[in-house]
């Protein structure tokens, strides 16, 4: 993969499929819920990734099923269930490396479900979380990319998205931002045309001297970079 020949104010993380491989779990009890409400359930596997729950479940769910209630159940049942959840890989050594004020995390997920899969995957939080709650439209809508850079104090436009699904992939679109997907918990492939990455393994930051993100090969140096003119830098 050709790396973004640019600097960044700020990156912006999805967690499922991003920096949790939660692959494991999500078939476990999606198919479990499924089975129990008679829906067929390659479909609704098909179409969840990168969707908040309760919109997937008001798609799928039979007629009269409180979605609200079940969203609850699910989720819940998500959180008690961390069997096969690891790191993507190099994830949590690739964010020690940045800076605290300079990356996000933006998930689909509920913040209870979100907190108990990074512990589980021994990363810590951000310094700012987007989850399920903070926004009214979720992916594909751009809602929650635009919630988090406007609560770093950087432009969307200068900020790299980190996803893996496609309706995280258009969010980003939709807000401006530039993207890359990774694809280590993809069983197929991905149809994009933004860059693609297995994992964080073999990637380096360089930091100018606003503390601008570039991406650089781990073997390469320096660390730190001349300052680059940008018309969308906030201070």
């Amino acid at each position: 993969m050709t790396l973004p020949d640019r600097s960044f104010a700020a990156f912006l993380f999805d967690m499922d499929g991003t920096l949790v491989n939660s692959l494991a779990v999500v078939d476990r009890v999606w198919r479990a819920w499924a089975a129990r409400h008679g829906i067929a359930a390659d479909p609704l596997m098909a179409a969840l990734h990168g969707v908040r729950a309760i919109e997937t479940i008001r798609r799928f769910a039979p007629a009269g099923v409180d979605a609200e209630a079940e969203t609850e159940a699910l989720t819940q049942a998500e959180i008690d269930d961390v069997d096969g959840l690891a790191e993507i890989a190099g994830a949590a050594a690739f964010l020690s490396l940045l800076p605290a004020d300079r990356w996000a995390l933006v998930t689909s997920a509920p913040r209870a479900l979100a907190l108990r899969r990074l512990a589980a995957a021994g990363m810590a939080l951000p310094e700012v979380v987007i989850t399920a709650e903070d926004v009214v439209h979720g992916k594909p809508a751009p809602d929650c990319f635009l919630a988090a850079a406007e609560r770093l104090g950087v432009a969307i436009g200068d900020c790299l998205v980190w996803e893996d699904s496609l309706a995280g992939l258009a969010a980003a679109d939709a807000a401006g931002a530039a993207a890359i997907a990774i694809t280590e918990a993809h069983r197929g492939a991905l149809d994009t045309p933004h860059p693609m990455r297995a994992d964080y393994r073999g990637l380096d930051i360089q930091t100018d001297a606003r503390g601008w993100l570039r991406l650089v090969d781990a073997n390469r140096l320096p660390r730190h970079l001349p300052s680059e003119p940008s018309a969308g830098c906030r201070t």
